[in-house]
């Protein structure tokens, strides 16, 4: 809780009696509080993440925003996660954290009234004025404007108050006080648990071949081809016949040849025949 006080002092004369009745050394210094409460008004924020690291208490979130936050999360602390209320060691990295904080502010006026008896110790007019008590110590308290006082059933102003006058006085003080509460409430969701693997492939069908009965049954032999008969028909041990030549071949070189030995030939007899002449 903040407490933002605005202290509101009044000094205002209730039944100012003279001390001459009460003696100074029954001194009052009584006080009643009376609290009156204004509206609440609530704000909610949203916090979403999801967690990367957790190692004992602590805890590393990355947030949408793209925050990284560490914290040290107490043992007492508990999150709602698919419907089961965990602990900081049982969160894993994966798992999706949403927090929800609602804040709740409810201003409070307090004012106390306290009863007072004590002796003018100084006055300075016409809003300040000092008290002493007969138990020790001074005490300045502010006058309201056009504060009167009675003293032995006469009215004063503070411009007419001496030291050493006693006087009872009822001091007023009011203070804005502002309740501050905040809930937090984290829930969340396990990451999806991963696909199992596909069952192996079932083995082959095993193919069941029928079995047939065969017999072998030996082949006949086979007779020689027949012999050769008319034009074709040669002996088994005759040469094989001479291989056509081919239709590339020609006679005209042969021809070639033979007439350069008929030139070779007809100039050795003209030379022999000039030797023997």
């Amino acid at each position: 809780m903040k407490l933002r006080s605005k202290a509101i002092f009044g000094l205002m004369t209730a039944g100012l009696v003279s001390l001459a009745i009460s003696p100074i050394g029954m001194a009052q210094d009584t006080s009643k509080t009376q609290v009156v409460t204004g509206t609440a008004t609530s704000t909610t924020t949203v916090e979403k993440g999801e967690v990367v690291y957790v190692s004992g208490n602590d805890l590393v979130v990355k947030m949408d925003t793209g925050e990284i936050r560490h914290m040290n999360v107490p043992d007492t602390a508990r999150a709602t996660v698919d419907g089961k209320e965990i602990s900081v060691h049982d969160l894993k990295p994966g798992m999706k954290l949403q927090r929800t904080i609602t804040t709740t502010s409810t201003p409070k006026t307090v004012t106390t009234i306290r009863t007072i008896s004590g002796t003018v110790f100084a006055v300075i007019p016409p809003s300040n004025l000092i008290l002493s008590f007969p138990e020790g110590g001074n005490k300045s308290y502010n006058v309201p404007k056009d504060q009167k006082f009675v003293i032995d059933g006469k009215t004063y102003s503070a411009f007419e108050l001496k030291k050493g006058m006693k006087i009872s006085a009822t001091v007023v003080s009011e203070a804005s006080d502002v309740a501050v509460t905040e809930t937090r409430r984290a829930t969340g969701t396990a990451p999806a648990a991963a696909a199992p693997p596909p069952p192996p492939p079932a083995p082959p069908t095993p193919v069941v071949y029928v079995g047939v009965l065969l017999i072998e049954v030996p082949a006949p032999a086979t007779p020689p081809p027949p012999p050769p008969t008319g034009l074709n028909a040669r002996p088994a041990s005759a040469e094989p016949a001479p291989k056509a030549l081919p239709k590339t071949a020609s006679s005209w070189p042969m021809v070639g040849l033979l007439g350069l030995l008929l030139c070779t030939a007809s100039l050795g007899i003209r030379t022999i025949r000039r030797y023997s002449e």
